[in-house]
């Protein structure tokens, strides 16, 4: 009796375990977890080129300098 308890519990646990998993699956797929995606990956590229043209602004102060030209401000 103690041993049907015990794997009916288990069962359970598993079960409540599967239904989140799911719900949150559901979730990520659905039109809010694109928007989610898509405005994560927006920014991401965002911050990249960002990142890109301050290293190029540096990239070309430099070069100005090193060739005796006028640095931009």
């Amino acid at each position: 009796m103690i041993k049907r308890i015990f794997w009916v519990g288990i069962g359970v646990a598993i079960g409540v375990i599967a239904v989140r998993k799911l719900s949150e699956a559901q979730q990520n797929i659905g039109p809010a977890g694109l928007n989610r995606a898509v405005g994560r990956l927006s920014d991401s590229v965002h911050d990249f080129t960002d990142t890109v043209r301050e290293g190029m602004g540096r990239r070309e102060d430099e070069l100005r300098t090193a060739l005796g030209l006028d640095v931009k401000n």
